[in-house]
């Protein structure tokens, strides 16, 4: 399953910005410990601080792993669930 994760730094989490770099490559490895991936992580400008697009095994390895980063305090996130090309293709062949 893939999921596209849009966050937003918490007054923690620009607190200690200069830790960031360290929480991402932590989050990286902690996703690949749950059996997923990291695919892709960007910080950007505008509404939100860092969207990242994820890979899981399961929607509760995806809810264990958005509730560890939210008990951090360092951000909050807003999820997506993305459907690749071929499973889009296979959903709407069904109509």
């Amino acid at each position: 399953m893939t999921y596209v994760i849009l966050m937003n730094l918490t007054e923690q989490g620009v607190k200690t910005i200069k830790d960031a770099p360290k929480r991402i490559d932590a989050m990286g490895k902690v996703i690949e410990k749950a059996g997923g991936k990291l695919v892709a992580m960007y910080t950007t400008l505008g509404e939100y601080d860092y969207v990242a697009v994820a890979e899981v095994p399961s929607e509760a390895v995806g809810m264990q792993l958005l509730f560890t980063l939210g008990m951090m305090g360092n951000v909050r996130t807003k999820t997506l669930r993305a459907f690749p090309k071929q499973e889009f293709a296979k959903i709407v062949k069904k109509l």
